[in-house]
């Protein structure tokens, strides 16, 4: 029983990193970018990899409860700030696209994972080490890749205020041409957010108007929970 049970902490930690991260995620993003956000997420990951994949080595299950937090909180940073940042930086008319292939990519990544554990490949007694390190690859190529893309143009202007920065931005991103419109689109949003009164979590609740929104976005997050996203 006492295995189960620290089992079935290591597995559920990951969880607990990811409601860490997810909640910081809105203010990091605000106070250093998506695109430094999305390198300091990073680094969590890479050190949950180094963590789990030296486990066994040091015959430490401690750090495979800590490798999985770490990962949890990587996780719950980059999922939303890679939505963001991804349909921030694609034209208007390529956003729909852009935007799917966050998830795709997410589900792809689950299947290699459900994949590669099986016994025939790294779910074996002397591969699942490297397995459970396999998570800090994309962070390190993201690392490598990211700082040779700007930052968001949106959040360069409506953030930062930084007009030539976002126009550089654009340019850098969609390559020489008119571009006008989009820079209007982002100042009439940020007009708009001037005028909108961001509310709290509690005040979400309270309010009539979100309640049935509210309960569907809560079901469906509860429900996902039992497909098993856990235990992958």
């Amino acid at each position: 029983e006492l295995i189960t049970l620290m089992w079935s902490f290591i597995v559920s930690i990951y969880s607990i990193g990811g409601l860490l991260g997810s909640l910081s995620a809105g203010y990091l993003s605000v106070r250093f970018g998506r695109k430094k956000t999305m390198l300091l997420a990073n680094i969590p990951t890479v050190l949950s990899a180094a963590l789990m994949g030296l486990s066994r080595l040091c015959g430490s299950f401690e750090m495979i409860i800590a490798g999985r937090l770490f990962s949890g909180v990587g996780g719950g940073l980059c999922v939303p700030l890679h939505h963001q940042y991804v349909g921030e930086i694609s034209p208007r008319k390529m956003r729909g696209f852009a935007n799917s292939t966050s998830s795709f990519f997410w589900s792809l990544g689950k299947a290699i994972g459900q994949i590669s554990g099986q016994r025939e490949l790294l779910g074996s007694q002397a591969l699942w080490p490297m397995l459970m390190a396999s998570c800090g690859l994309p962070a390190l190529v993201q690392l490598v890749t990211l700082p040779f893309f700007p930052e968001s143009p949106p959040y360069l202007l409506m953030h930062k205020e930084d007009q030539e920065g976002c126009k550089k931005a654009i340019r850098q991103l969609w390559g020489e041409g008119h571009h006008q419109a989009e820079i209007d689109d982002i100042m009439r949003e940020k007009a708009t957010m001037k005028n909108t009164k961001i509310l709290s979590v509690l005040e979400i609740m309270k309010e009539p108007a979100f309640r049935w929104q509210l309960y569907m976005i809560v079901t469906l997050t509860a429900t996902v929970q039992l497909c098993g996203i856990n235990a992958v």
